[in-house]
């Protein structure tokens, strides 16, 4: 109930890079909001999630993840109407390869900005183990994002190898970060909050592999 879809026509999440063919991934969070009517079951007990926030999105391409990509979400700010989303990563198409950061936020009146295009809103992107730091601009607006989640927290996950078919330890996923918001109308800050229960990720084959082997290493050292 009180879905709040994406609310602009022409583009998605990765606005004009929808139109270019062969692209090994596209990002689009079609579903910015809502609330849960339900419950679920796990491991024999029953959880009431009535009431609980939710996102949806969707990610397609040729030939499974890039080399390396990053991604975020967070609800659970203090007005439950506030949604941001980030995804970016290695995008190739061919011999075209680029760096590409997309960022949307809704915020509680009902505005939903995206940031991400190269040449008209820029998205300059830091990410180490246990931090993402994003800054968007354009000429109206501008947002700080800041992620911390220790790598030591996050789960290991297997992302698909379609040429091979098989999966392959590929993302350090977290679902309980941190995750500050600063957005900005010509430089008058206009919204900002922090939520407590972001995911973050990082995406990378030899990342996680690595980060594999770390643990693996604690544990036969124990």
């Amino acid at each position: 109930s009180n879905q709040r879809f994406w609310p602009h026509r022409r583009f998605g999440g990765s606005s004009y890079f929808q139109s270019v063919p062969a692209l090994n991934q596209y990002w689009h969070p079609w579903l910015l909001g809502g609330r849960v009517e339900g419950s679920a079951v796990i491991d024999g007990q029953s959880w009431d999630l009535t009431g609980a926030q939710v996102y949806g999105e969707k990610n397609w391409g040729k030939g499974g993840f890039p080399e390396s990509w990053w991604w975020g979400q967070a609800q659970g700010f203090t007005d439950p109407r506030a949604c941001v989303a980030f995804a970016g990563g290695q995008v190739s198409a061919g011999p075209l390869r680029t760096e590409v950061t997309a960022v949307v936020a809704a915020l509680p009146d009902g505005t939903v900005l995206r940031l991400g295009n190269p040449l008209t809103s820029q998205v300059e992107t830091t990410v180490s183990d246990d931090r993402w730091t994003l800054r968007g601009y354009s000429r109206k607006w501008s947002i700080d994002i800041d992620g911390t989640a220790p790598i030591a927290d996050a789960h290991i996950l297997p992302v698909p190898i379609p040429a091979e078919r098989r999966n392959v330890p590929g993302a350090l996923e977290h679902l309980g970060g941190t995750m500050s918001v600063i957005v900005r109308r010509r430089g008058t800050i206009v919204w900002k909050d922090r939520s407590r229960l972001a995911a973050l990720e990082h995406g990378g084959l030899d990342r996680a592999q690595a980060e594999l082997t770390r643990r693996e290493q604690l544990s036969q050292d124990r």
